[in-house]
C-alpha cells in the first residue's frame, strides 16, 4: 500500500472511530478494553451501522428509501472494489474483506433497515425474530468473524451466543427508548406491548424473562472469546446488564415517560468491578 492510500485508510478508521465515540460513549470505552489489534475494525462496523441508522432514524426530511438505497449500493460496490470515496464504507469494506465477514449477514442487515421504513408495528414474535436477526444478530456475528480472528471452528462454537447477545443488546435498547420509538417514530417492538397499546407490568416481565435468558446464554460465550476480546466485550455485557437491571426496577409507566439512563460514575463502576472479575478469572 502506498503511502497517500495508507494515509486515507487512516483516515478512514479515525472517521469510524469518531463516530463511535461520540454517539456512544460506553460502546467506545468497551472498544477500548479490546486488543489494540481489533479496534479499528470494531469502530469500522460501528460507524457503518451507525450511518444506516440514522438514515432511518434521524433524516426525516429526506427520501430515507432512496438514501438507503444508495448507501447499501455503495456499501457492495466497495467491497467489490475494495476501495471508497466513503471514509465510512472505505473502513467497513477492509474490514469485511479482511476478516472475511459474509455478505449474507449484510444482507440481513439492510433487510431489517429497510423494515424500519416499512413497518411500524410487530404483532407476531417471528417477525420480530427476522427483523432482531438483521438489525442485531448479524452485527454480533460480524464482530466475532473479528474476534475469532480467522478461526473458523471457534467461530461457529460461538455464534449462537453472539446472536443472543446482540439480541439481548437490541432489546434492552427498545426497553430504554420505547416511549421515544412509540411518540416520535410511532413504532412498536414488542408484541407483548403491541397487543395492548402500552407496558404494563405483565408485558414488561414477558420481556424481561426473554432478554434476561438472551444475557445468559450471551455470558456463556463471553468466557470462551479468545482472550484479545474477551474483557472488551465483557465491559459492554456489563454495560447493558446493568441497564437492564435499572429497567427491570422502573415502573413501566414511567418507562413510558422517560428514557432510562446509567450515571458516568456508575459506568466507571461498572468498568472497575468488570476488571476486578476479569483479573480474577470469575466473569
Amino acid at each position: 500500500m502506498n503511502h497517500r492510500l495508507a494515509l486515507y485508510q487512516h483516515v478512514s478508521q479515525q472517521c469510524s472511530w469518531e463516530i463511535t465515540h461520540h454517539y456512544s460513549t460506553s460502546f467506545s470505552t468497551a472498544i477500548r478494553m479490546l486488543h489494540r489489534d481489533l479496534r479499528h475494525a470494531i469502530c469500522a462496523i460501528y460507524g457503518f451501522v451507525r450511518v444506516a441508522d440514522e438514515i432511518v432514524d434521524s433524516f426525516h426530511a429526506y427520501d430515507k428509501q432512496q438514501l438507503l438505497h444508495d448507501f447499501e449500493k455503495a456499501t457492495y460496490q466497495a467491497i467489490a472494489q475494495g476501495i471508497s470515496t466513503n471514509p465510512v464504507l472505505q473502513a467497513f469494506q477492509q474490514t469485511v474483506r479482511q476478516y472475511d465477514i459474509s455478505i449474507h449477514l449484510i444482507e440481513a442487515f439492510f433487510h431489517s433497515m429497510y423494515l424500519d421504513l416499512e413497518k411500524n408495528t410487530y404483532r407476531i414474535r417471528t417477525e420480530l425474530d427476522t427483523y432482531i436477526y438483521g438489525s442485531a444478530e448479524v452485527v454480533g456475528l460480524m464482530c466475532l468473524c473479528i474476534f475469532c480472528e480467522g478461526n473458523k471452528q471457534k467461530y461457529d462454537e460461538l455464534q449462537d451466543a453472539a446472536r443472543a447477545l446482540g439480541s439481548a443488546f437490541q432489546k434492552v435498547n427498545f426497553l430504554r427508548d420505547i416511549q421515544a420509538d412509540y411518540h416520535e417514530l410511532k413504532r412498536s417492538y414488542f408484541p407483548a406491548f403491541a397487543a395492548k397499546g402500552m407496558l404494563d407490568e405483565e408485558a414488561k416481565q414477558e420481556i424481561e424473562k426473554d432478554i434476561e435468558q438472551e444475557f445468559a446464554r450471551g455470558l456463556e460465550g463471553i468466557r470462551r472469546l479468545p482472550p484479545k476480546s474477551r474483557f472488551g466485550v465483557y465491559v459492554a455485557y456489563r454495560y447493558f446488564y446493568a441497564l437492564f437491571q435499572k429497567i427491570r426496577r422502573t415502573a413501566p409507566e414511567k418507562i413510558m415517560q422517560q428514557r432510562i439512563r446509567i450515571p458516568n460514575y456508575h459506568k466507571l463502576m461498572i468498568m472497575l468491578r468488570a476488571s476486578i472479575r476479569h483479573q480474577l478469572n470469575v466473569i
